[in-house]
C-alpha cells in the first residue's frame, strides 16, 4: 500500500515538473488517500497485536 502511494506521488512530482497539472494534482490525491489508508491500516495492526 505505502509502495503504490509513493508511486503516485513520483508521477505526481514528474507531471509537476512536466506541467500536466490536473494530472499532478490527481496523482498527488490518490497518493494522500493512499498514505492516510496505510496509516490506518498500520495503526489498526498495531493496536491488534498489543492487544492480543
Amino acid at each position: 500500500m505505502l509502495n503504490y502511494a509513493l508511486i503516485f506521488l513520483i508521477i505526481a512530482l514528474i507531471a509537476a515538473v512536466f506541467g500536466f497539472g490536473g494530472v499532478a494534482g490527481t496523482a498527488a490525491g490518490i497518493a494522500k488517500v493512499l498514505f492516510f489508508v496505510f496509516l490506518v491500516l498500520m495503526a489498526l495492526s498495531l493496536f491488534s497485536h498489543v492487544f492480543r
